[in-house]
């Protein structure tokens, strides 16, 4: 063979990286599309919707209270003749935003933590595994529960509440993926990757942040990913609760509130049934795209 021909052979095989591949397995996994590409629809819904939709959420219409769904109020109005829909697709930001700011928080003091305590060990490793134990000890939801009961007692306005609940939330879930991320780091670090970063004389703080951390994102993209639904869950209960974010500002959670009474629940499910259903087929649609995530980045799979 020719030195052009071997060169062609060269140009048309493709080194393909472990991204690349990963996301192959992914696009293979249906179930992982169909619920990334619910997660997309439902996402650019709430982001865009409110700015074409010709009613606000807060529009009264007097004229129209508890009507039912119509040409003019696609999915009805609610006890003060606001659109439904409008409200929904507002509510549909707030809840997404806590679910992603949520994880933020949880991935950004988890992922750190455990980086350090996996990579120094001994009395490092000690004081936050023991802080870890301190947090791992906590009720999460009944102590969720008595937060938004001293923000209630203390008269937090909603536009507050939302981002107090955010980081409430990321604050106590954290611990959960600083012990993963350190079992991994444990792992990483005797390996020859690492050996030659010592050789190299390299930082710490580079050998931790440009070659441990960057080789755990597989699973952390992962965790975060299902931590989004857990986070949903989490403000829709406490908003159901009174105890989340509270009215007039709207939530999936808070929407659903309104089923009080057994006239209600049967007689005007366009006030109840959108919510949950969004509800339903986020979390649903997380998990799913979790799921496959998780199936495609593991190395231990064959292409």
């Amino acid at each position: 063979m020719s030195e052009a021909n071997v060169q062609a052979a060269i140009k048309k095989e493709k080194i393909e990286s472990p991204w690349r591949v990963a996301w192959k397995r992914l696009r293979k996994n249906k179930l992982a599309m169909t619920g990334l590409i619910i997660l997309m629809i439902l996402t650019l819904v709430s982001v865009f919707g409110p700015m074409i939709y010709p009613y606000d959420m807060n529009h009264l219409d007097f004229l129209n209270i508890e009507s039912a769904p119509s040409a003019q109020h696609i999915l009805g109005t609610d006890n003060l003749g606001r659109d439904v829909l409008a409200r929904l697709m507002q509510a549909g930001r707030i809840s997404l935003a806590v679910g992603f700011v949520a994880v933020t928080i949880e991935v950004i003091i988890g992922a750190s933590l455990g980086v350090l305590a996996g990579y120094y060990g001994g009395i490092v490793d000690a004081i936050i595994m023991r802080i870890v134990d301190i947090f791992l000890c906590f009720p999460f939801l009944p102590l969720l529960i008595m937060l938004g009961a001293v923000m209630s007692d203390l008269k937090v306005t909603p536009e507050k509440r939302i981002f107090i609940v955010m980081f409430i939330i990321g604050l106590l879930s954290w611990p959960g993926l600083c012990r993963l991320v350190r079992g991994q780091i444990l792992s990483l670090r005797e390996q020859e990757f690492m050996q030659a970063a010592e050789a190299l004389g390299l930082r710490d703080r580079r050998k931790m942040f440009s070659h441990l951390l960057p080789n755990t994102f597989a699973s952390i993209i992962v965790s975060a990913t299902l931590g989004i639904g857990g986070a949903i869950l989490t403000e829709s209960s406490l908003s159901f609760l009174g105890l989340g974010v509270t009215p007039p500002t709207p939530t999936w959670g808070n929407m659903i509130q309104v089923v009080n009474d057994s006239y209600t629940l049967q007689n005007m499910p366009w006030l109840w049934m959108p919510p949950g259903i969004c509800i339903f087929l986020t979390v649903m649609s997380i998990n799913l795209f979790g799921d496959g995530l998780r199936d495609a980045l593991d190395p231990k799979l064959k292409v």
